[in-house]
């Protein structure tokens, strides 16, 4: 069994290391994962205790519970591009690619929308910093996104309500500042049509349809630590992925 940090809660050190053999491939999707009886004796934790770490992982979006059978490895449907962004920053302590540039638009403290502050969980206190951005590149116009970050987050990090570029990219200058460290993301995705200062951003037509991704990560303790919005144009390819037929 790993050493794993004690600060964690213990349903938390079981998922975070199930979810480790997942993404590390030891668990392929379709793959059962220990069972609540397995866990409890493995971990030498309580029947619910071990049923909070499978249902951490669900939440993740990592297993599914199939009535009746077990627990299994889902087929993992990822942002391929905040992940390529992620792994981009650790590696080389930037965020783009050459030819890739970001315009800061607006940043600072505002008061959050209700999906912002929910997924943040801000409670009555909606004030919240945003950074607002339009990334580019030789074609013009890809993304236009806005991250959000609640007050303990932003007074540690006090350049997010700044106008001036975070080389590194904001998660990994949260990391760095808070010493919360990102653990998994999760995506949610509808199309819409793009709203008039959206299509100005974008050098779209009115009526124009747009991608709009939730991306809400969380760190360690499986707190919320930004929350961004993104908007695609229609003509981007935003993800890509290859999967086996068989």
């Amino acid at each position: 069994m790993p050493q794993i940090e004690e600060a964690q809660p213990k349903y938390l050190q079981i998922a975070h290391f199930i979810r480790d053999q997942i993404l590390r491939g030891d668990l392929r999707p379709g793959d059962e994962v220990p069972s609540e009886r397995q866990l409890a004796a493995d971990w030498k934790v309580s029947r619910p205790t071990a049923a909070r770490s499978l249902e951490a992982l669900s939440h993740q979006g990592l297993v599914e519970k199939r009535q009746g059978s077990g627990t299994y490895v889902r087929s993992l449907e990822v942002n391929r591009r905040a992940r390529e962004l992620y792994g981009r920053a650790r590696q080389t302590g930037k965020i783009y690619t050459p030819g890739e540039y970001a315009v800061i638009t607006s940043a600072g403290w505002l008061e959050a929308p209700d999906y912002v502050a929910e997924a943040l969980g801000l409670g009555k206190e909606r004030r919240a910093a945003h950074r607002r951005r339009v990334t580019n590149n030789q074609d013009g116009p890809t993304t236009l996104s806005t991250s959000w970050f609640a007050p303990d987050v932003a007074q540690k990090a006090p350049r997010l309500t700044t106008p001036e570029r975070i080389q590194e990219g904001t998660l990994m200058y949260v990391e760095n500042m808070t010493g919360r460290r990102g653990s998994y993301a999760e995506d949610r995705m509808c199309a819409r049509t793009a709203t008039a200062e959206e299509a100005g951003d974008l050098g779209l037509g009115s009526d124009s349809a747009v991608l709009i991704v939730h991306h809400v990560v969380y760190d360690l303790q499986d707190r919320p630590l930004e929350f961004s919005e993104a908007t695609y144009p229609p003509h981007r390819w935003a993800f890509e992925q290859g999967y086996p037929l068989t």
